[in-house]
């Protein structure tokens, strides 16, 4: 599946077919033997018709239905929101697939990347402490904390637009107009702190607040509790503070049984502290530092030495994906994934209302029927949760999916899988369950883009790879997340957060191969801490717990 023309047949079987540039009404499409014209315009990232399709007609992409014609649709016709509405097949326990054909990964067999090595046999691309409270009344005393050791420790980051608001002070001080204010030449210029890291091997102190913890239903409380404790015992963090009311739901006691079942040998340094016992907030919070500080001191010792490619387990996000993440960025990092699959890493494909329509695929490629049985249980029930809360997963995309192309469910959840590629399923988690085997793991999250970051993360991921049409800034507190662009026209307007360009893919200068192995080059850099990604530049530190209500 090589575009290298204006249009493009994803499959040999779809009726849906996409524009890779704008195409004018009464273009000539010449495809299969067919030769016509289009009916209308057609956008860049939207679809047509090959054939005339009647009312109740079937919509094909990928191979897989998507979708069904609500009207009359004439050959060369737009395919919209209007005229079809998302459907999918029903999926059902298959047979076992497992003639993969590994790709050839002689290259980079023998490669390694400049990890921090733990205790538990896991290796970390990074090197934080991590502050989190328990429950959402210790948010302040985090954020005291973090006003306290984050400057004096050498970890703030630049300040953007501070010398343009002093600007504008001085202007509205002297009497200028509003016009004036409005038509000021912004700069652009962010100012240093200057200040020198005390620790040069802990790369920052990441503060995770939250609004969980008490109020909610136990297993809320139980399921946040297994998610702190993946970021405690995650690779990429060296330590932590944990602060604790005492009265929640969300108790020391349910975080220690958590990670315990990550980790039944934990050695790291943590500090966990209850305000009800401490007394005032005064004495809790010197307490945090003094001790944090000690804590501090023994992360320091670690450095990063080599480790194998096959410690690495990268997380596959999107969000914000457009008509052209199934047909570039989103294969490119299928093709990645087999990659360090074949490399025996590990890769984690989430967000569970965006595999809706290649139930049938995924569950035939588990390794075993308990492993299927378990997926097809999981989607199935979620679906129905969604149903009940007066939705579903035919709701998931979102307005600026529909503007770009993506105007059924089925249409994204399609273009989604790409990402896992092609290797056998391995494993199947529910949320927040952790990483054990190598290979592809499903992990079941929402659609939600931060949200199911923060799950791919809390599960194990030490580096997450995001594709996106549209932009998007999301990042993770302790996780590099690498941002790829499915469209060279989004890069050039959006560098400031976006890392990788698969545009190239649509343009015809890069297979998709080609552009799998750019990647994992990439990746080996950013394991390394050779290349920081946009998203850790800036500081984008999205941290968003999924409530185990419905979320799309």
């Amino acid at each position: 599946m090589q575009p290298s023309n204006t249009y493009l047949q994803i499959h040999p079987q779809d009726n849906a077919i996409v524009a890779l540039q704008d195409l004018p009404k009464g273009s000539t499409i010449k495809l299969n033997g067919d030769v016509f014209t289009l009916a209308d315009n057609i956008a860049a990232k939207h679809k047509f018709s090959l054939h005339s399709l009647n009312a109740g007609d079937d919509i094909y992409m990928y191979g897989v239905l998507v979708g069904k014609a609500n009207e009359t649709i004439s050959q060369g016709a737009p395919i919209t929101i209007k005229n079809i509405h998302h459907a999918t097949n029903e999926f059902q326990l298959g047979e076992r697939r497992s003639n993969w054909n590994k790709p050839d990964v002689s290259k980079w067999k023998n490669k390694t990347f400049m990890g921090f090595h733990r205790e538990d046999g896991s290796v970390g691309t990074a090197n934080y402490w991590i502050v989190i409270p328990l429950v959402f009344c210790e948010n302040r005393n985090i954020e005291v904390l973090k006003e306290a050791l984050v400057d004096n420790l050498g970890y703030s980051k630049p300040k953007a637009f501070q010398t343009d608001v002093e600007g504008l002070i001085n202007m509205y001080q002297s009497g200028r107009s509003e016009d004036q204010i409005l038509n000021a030449d912004f700069q652009d210029v962010y100012t240093e702190k200057g200040n020198q890291k005390i620790f040069p091997n802990i790369d920052g102190i990441k503060f995770l607040s939250h609004s969980m913890g008490c109020g909610g239903t136990k297993s809320d409380a139980q399921t946040l509790c297994g998610l702190l404790a993946g970021y405690i015992t995650h690779p990429n963090v060296a330590g932590a503070t944990v602060l604790s009311l005492g009265c929640q739901n969300a108790q020391a006691s349910i975080l220690q049984q958590e990670i315990s079942k990550r980790d039944a040998n934990f050695k790291k340094p943590i500090v966990l502290l209850e305000q009800q016992k401490e007394g005032t907030e005064s004495q809790l919070l010197k307490k945090a530092i003094k001790q944090t500080f000690v804590g501090l001191i023994e992360a320091n010792k670690q450095e990063r030495k080599p480790a194998p490619l096959s410690k690495l387990c990268v997380g596959l996000e999107c969000g914000g994906s457009d008509g052209f993440s199934g047909i570039s960025a989103n294969p490119a990092l299928g093709a990645f994934s087999d990659r360090l699959v074949a490399l025996n890493g590990s890769v984690i494909l989430s967000e569970f209302p965006e595999l809706c329509g290649v139930e049938q695929e995924l569950s035939d490629r588990c390794e075993d029927e308990s492993m299927a049985l378990r997926f097809m249980n999981l989607m199935r029930t979620y679906n129905t949760r969604a149903e009940q809360a007066g939705s579903g997963f035919y709701a998931n995309p979102s307005p600026g999916n529909i503007k770009d192309g993506l105007i059924t469910d089925a249409i994204k959840s399609a273009g989604a899988a790409k990402k896992g590629g092609t290797s056998p399923v391995t494993d199947v988690l529910d949320y927040p369950e952790k990483v054990s085997r190598p290979g592809l793991n499903l992990l079941c999250t929402p659609g939600n883009d931060v949200e199911s970051t923060t799950a791919e993360v809390g599960s194990g991921a030490n580096i997450v790879l995001f594709t996106t049409g549209l932009g998007t800034p999301t990042g993770n507190p302790i996780v590099p997340v690498v941002k790829l662009s499915s469209n060279t026209k989004t890069f050039s307007k959006m560098p400031d957060i976006l890392d990788i360009n698969c545009g190239t893919i649509i343009e015809g200068s890069e297979t998709i191969e080609q552009a799998a192995e750019r990647i994992l080059d990439y990746v080996i850099d950013v394991a390394s801490g050779v290349i920081q990604p946009k998203a850790v530049i800036m500081g984008q530190d999205d941290f968003i717990p999924w409530r185990r209500g419905v979320s799309l």
